[in-house]
């Protein structure tokens, strides 16, 4: 579905939610533990962690994308809170559930509103999940 591939990374986990992940393009090497919810002690990363740092991310640089288009300020103190919930799905299996929260302090609300509803539109993670998981970025503050 991609016209062209900008840019490509791979991971390797080992050990599954108690292991580690390490990155083909990058030095690191993330320690994982299941978080205390699944018996774990919580003391690495998981990835539902891992998931929301990358969507906020990513939300956040679509929504600048789409602002740059628009010749809109985003406000330098603007974030992206996304909350990944995990859980059982009816008819089985698991799924995710993933909240939205986009600040932006001092800009018009029904300007930072339409932002949003498009950067929801232009960004990776969304159109990754979208048909998948409800999800409904909103205003914060």
């Amino acid at each position: 579905m991609l016209e062209s591939v900008i840019y490509k990374t791979a991971a390797t986990a080992s050990g599954g939610r108690d292991g580690t992940a390490s990155f083909a393009d990058s030095d690191a090497t993330l320690g994982l533990a299941p978080p205390k919810e699944f018996g774990g002690n919580g003391n690495g990363m998981n990835p539902e962690q891992l998931f929301a740092a990358g969507y906020a991310a990513c939300f956040l640089s679509a929504l600048k994308h789409v602002a740059g288009e628009q010749e809109i300020d985003v406000p330098a103190d603007a974030t992206t809170d996304v909350a990944v919930a995990i859980g059982p799905r009816v008819g089985g299996g698991f799924g995710l559930d993933v909240e939205i929260d986009v600040t932006l302090p001092g800009m018009d609300q029904a300007q930072a509103e339409t932002l949003i509803e498009t950067a929801h539109q232009v960004c990776p993670y969304s159109n990754a999940t979208r048909g998948n998981i409800d999800i409904t970025p909103r205003l914060k503050g």
